[in-house]
């Protein structure tokens, strides 16, 4: 009988109230280890990663890609239990649009501004907010570190407008005012492998990590490949994913990403403004 824990429906019923759900130990603590080793170690995404500025100058690192692959972050992204865990909030076979492996680093690691991902995915030619973001925590992440900060329940304001603020897109904020006085504010706190599953529409933000500890984490968003997008993305995002067996990541062990993978690039890529969260 597998070990892994599934997503079942208490939490469904918990992410349609909320607008999001957290399952502990969704990743073992040594799965969350080996992704977190590999990608430290992983020249490919060093050189891959982008810095991303606040509106105060301070930056966050991070890599993006789209086609997952027989690599330890895209064993993750295809892994059954996550898979299956999509579908069963949106209802439908889903499709990898993309994943990021976010990177806070200890005392200059910048702040997220209050936005929905939906805000800008919907630019991107999404007709429908039938996405749904999964965060791995691959270190402890806790106010001290700038974690996550969600505004509970707002996934049904549906989508607001955003503007630019820094080199990030950020929701209008009167909106956002009136929301922190109806809805409760929540500091996500993770130990490494909680999971974060959260709608594309939740408004959330986090604040800098001036601590001396770095929150890294690996995001994977899925889109349910009826959604297909009118303007041009990636196929990957509209194909089903080919599901692997949830132990295919430790059966890999450190098998980093190939550097012919697809990789938003901050400095060709006009877009990516609008696919950072």
């Amino acid at each position: 009988m597998s070990t892994y824990k599934s997503f079942t429906k208490q939490h469904l019923a918990d992410f349609e109230r909320d607008g999001y759900v957290i399952i502990r130990e969704f990743f073992s603590p040594e799965e969350a280890d080996l992704i977190y080793q590999t990608s430290v170690e992983d020249q490919v995404i060093n050189e891959k990663s982008f810095d991303f500025n606040d509106s105060k100058g301070l930056r966050t690192k991070l890599a993006l890609w789209y086609t997952p692959q027989d690599d330890i972050y895209g064993l993750y992204s295809r892994s059954a239990r996550m898979v299956e865990a999509a579908e069963t909030i949106l209802s439908g076979t889903v499709g990898h649009y993309h994943s990021k492996l976010m990177q806070k680093e200890p005392k200059k690691g910048g702040a997220w501004e209050w936005h929905q991902d939906y805000g800008y995915w919907y630019n991107n030619g999404f007709l429908y907010p039938d996405m749904v973001s999964i965060m791995l925590a691959l270190t402890e992440a806790n106010k001290e570190n700038g974690c996550m900060q969600v505004l509970k329940g707002t996934h049904r304001m549906d989508r607001v407008e955003h503007n630019i603020t820094g080199e990030q897109v950020g929701a209008h904020m009167e909106k956002v005012e009136e929301a922190l006085k109806r809805h409760e504010l929540v500091y996500v706190e993770l130990q490494p492998g909680d999971a974060l599953f959260f709608h594309c529409n939740l408004l959330h933000r986090s604040n800098p990590n001036l601590s001396d500890h770095s929150r890294w984490s690996l995001i994977s968003v899925y889109n349910r490949v009826s959604n297909k997008p009118y303007k041009d993305e990636l196929a990957s995002c509209y194909t089903p994913i080919e599901k692997v067996a949830d132990d295919a990541l430790l059966k890999a062990g450190k098998k980093g990403i190939a550097a012919d993978s697809d990789f938003l690039s901050k400095d060709t890529d006009a877009k990516f403004k609008e696919e950072i969260h």
